[in-house]
């Protein structure tokens, strides 16, 4: 896990290594200062030697100046690099998220990447900032000065030996006890972000059937929740403080009786070395009260690396093959023995045993009734999913001989769940072909009947959508997503349920075009309205994740029971509202 996070420090490794450099000069300096001290207490004031005095007092500024320039320079270096650290992480992360296949995005859920990339990351910068800086100094402060104290006398030196096992210890028991619920904490954090991120994104739902209670009522149970669970964490804790504490007053009322004795009694020890040692047990408990405050940061960001870390580990499960085929010759589409199930478990299939073949620039319609497998169908073309069992080709290759990103360029979809993101009308569409021209944007908006409404805007194809298309209409939101399939230019385009929310005659406009304008384009229409489909070369009927029935619009009619009942309801359906 060190070794894949450790591989986004990159263009940072000269700061992550001279911040622990510059903080040597710095501990080295305040370790000299209280010896530079004693010597000037005893061998300057004590013995009324001017000189001495003179000469201390300049060591000491040396000192004071160079450990405040180690200090600086090791803290901009550590800022420097925890932070471009986190930024790489962020990189490496998402753009890992980018090559996620659907099934690898549902087993992580949307909400629990958003808290990897943004909490866990935060938490994991902050470590490794303590980890460069305070991980290093601790311990070089407790060295360096337990080392001066054994220097001037063993006999004070025991005291601190005798401590600092016993801290340690206690250290170590908090830590078990602390570890398995920070794990429950960030998972608290996605369960939270998931109930905010569900209820911003159907905001108008929840505000046309006034259940604002109800979702406070379930963002307080997720809220409280994680309350719970960090005041847990803070009660164990909570023994870290008091615990160091009563360690550092024992410690320095030891060092003050046994000192004490030590120059009265004894002689073995002068007051400037007395002070020294102070100094010096002030730096040890210091270092111990840091390696405590470390030690925090890095149990919690222990648990945001393994997390950051699975999602950087996980690969797609639908890749490009070696020596992939980057070209499709053409839109022919044919499914052989096809089986598919989300879990892959062969006991649990959405779809069994499909045989189809559709010919290049043939329009298809797919129907049938709710969870028949129609949309599921039509993401195997692509490789949205791979087929569990059986094989899909397009152009007569198998669809995973070729090239990922070539073979999702030749084919459009236009999902039941049309999305538009921030930015102008024309930015949008230019997702389809970033470098299509003002004359390519309006043909395809003329093809997908959505010119018209666009001109109408007061700044046209320069009109801002907001997040998720909310400031344009069901219907003008599908029109806009079909134009940007289209700038595709696609040897395949695929319209799941994308035309529900326009009229029947502007459905008709649409389908009209296609054929005039894109006659060597295969078309597949998942429809629920019958007029949708009727006018194509076949219609396929899915019923329970099989394939029903194959025929024309007159064909079904005739034969296919299902195909009769949906005609006749829709047809009663038009009558009555006649």
């Amino acid at each position: 896990m060190i070794k894949q996070l450790a591989k986004s420090i990159r263009e940072y490794k000269k700061q992550t290594v001279l911040a622990p450099l510059l903080m040597l000069i710095e501990c080295g300096m305040e370790i000299l200062i209280p010896f530079l001290m004693s010597r000037l207490v005893d061998k300057g004031v004590n013995a009324g030697d001017m000189r001495t005095i003179l000469i201390m007092g300049v060591l000491l500024l040396l000192a004071a100046g160079c450990s405040m320039a180690g200090g600086i320079g090791s803290a901009r270096a550590a800022a420097t690099a925890s932070a471009g650290f986190a930024k790489n992480l962020r990189h490496d992360a998402f753009y890992n998220v980018q090559e996620f296949s659907f099934a690898n995005i549902d087993k992580f859920s949307t909400s629990s990447i958003v808290t990897r990339l943004t909490t866990d990351i935060t938490m994991l910068q902050n470590a490794f900032m303590m980890l460069i800086r305070m991980a290093f100094r601790a311990p070089l402060m407790l060295i360096f000065s337990l080392s001066m104290v054994i220097h001037y006398n063993w006999k004070l030196a025991i005291i601190f030996l005798c401590v600092i096992p016993l801290l340690g210890g206690g250290m170590i028991f908090l830590a078990s006890h602390v570890f398995p619920l920070f794990k429950r904490v960030f998972t608290n954090y996605d369960n939270m972000n998931a109930v905010v991120q569900e209820n911003l994104r159907g905001v108008r739902v929840v505000k046309s059937f006034v259940r604002q209670d109800f979702e406070n009522e379930k963002f307080g149970k997720a809220s409280g929740s994680l309350f719970h669970n960090f005041v847990s964490v803070e009660k164990i804790m909570s023994f870290n403080m008091p615990m160091m504490q009563f360690a550092i007053y024992t410690s320095l009322i030891l060092v003050s009786w046994i000192g004490a004795k030590l120059i009265v009694v004894d002689h073995s020890l002068t007051t400037g070395e007395l002070m020294s040692v102070y100094t010096y047990s002030t730096m040890i408990l210091m270092s111990l009260m840091m390696l405590s405050m470390v030690f925090v940061q890095i149990t919690m960001g222990r648990n945001a690396a393994q997390r950051i870390n699975a999602l950087m580990t996980e690969k797609s499960d639908i890749t490009s093959p070696p020596l992939a085929i980057t070209e499709v010759t053409d839109g022919s589409i044919e499914f052989q023995n096809v089986s598919f199930s989300y879990s892959g478990d062969p006991e649990k299939l959405c779809l069994s045993d499909v045989n189809l073949k559709i010919n290049s620039g043939e329009v298809v319609g797919i129907m049938g009734g709710t969870g028949s497998s129609k949309s599921t169908l039509v993401q195997l073309i692509p490789r949205i999913y791979d087929a569990t069992a059986g094989t899909v080709r397009v152009g007569g290759v198998d669809v995973r001989s070729y090239d990922l990103k070539s073979l999702r360029d030749s084919v459009a979809m236009v999902l039941q769940k049309n999305v538009l993101f921030s930015g102008t009308i024309r930015e949008n569409l230019r997702w389809g072909d970033e470098n299509a021209t003002d004359e390519e944007l309006k043909r395809v908006c003329k093809l997908a009947c959505a010119d018209e409404f666009i001109q109408e805007m007061p700044d046209g194809y320069d009109t801002y959508i907001e997040q998720g298309g909310t400031n344009v209409s069901g219907g003008q939101k599908q029109r806009l997503c079909i134009a940007r399939a289209l700038l595709k230019k696609p040897r395949i385009l695929i319209l799941d349920d994308s035309t529900s929310a326009v009229d029947t005659a502007t459905d008709a406009r649409i389908r009209q075009a296609f054929r005039d304008e894109i006659p060597h384009t295969t078309k597949i229409i998942i429809a629920q309205r019958v007029s949708s489909v009727q006018d194509a070369d076949k219609i396929i009927i899915l019923d329970g994740g099989r394939v029903n029935a194959v025929g024309t619009h007159e064909e079904l009619l005739a034969t296919n029971k299902i195909y009769q009942e949906v005609y006749a309801s829709q047809q009663k359906g038009g009558d009555d509202n006649g």
